[in-house]
């Protein structure tokens, strides 16, 4: 059975982000939030990795509650 997530924070980060690969931490378990850093391993809790096309600036989940992982739906504002 998988752990429940751990929220980082209670509001989302803000991040300008290259062009590429990433993997947002779905567990909370990460040192480098919001970014997976391997910590997830035993909770049965996946990273979920996606794509940046261009050069944006995008507000990332830290409350692990979104709808729309791993980017902030406002999820955090009814916790």
């Amino acid at each position: 059975m998988a752990d429940d997530p751990i929220p980082t924070a209670k509001s989302p980060t803000r991040l300008d982000l290259e062009a590429g690969t990433y993997f947002w931490c779905a567990c909370g378990k990460t040192s480098h939030s919001p970014f997976c850093d391997g910590s997830h391993k035993g909770s049965g809790i996946q990273p979920r990795k996606f794509e940046v096309t261009e050069k944006a600036t995008l507000a990332l989940c830290q409350c692990k509650a979104t709808k729309n992982p791993p980017f902030c739906d406002g999820s955090h504002r009814n916790l």
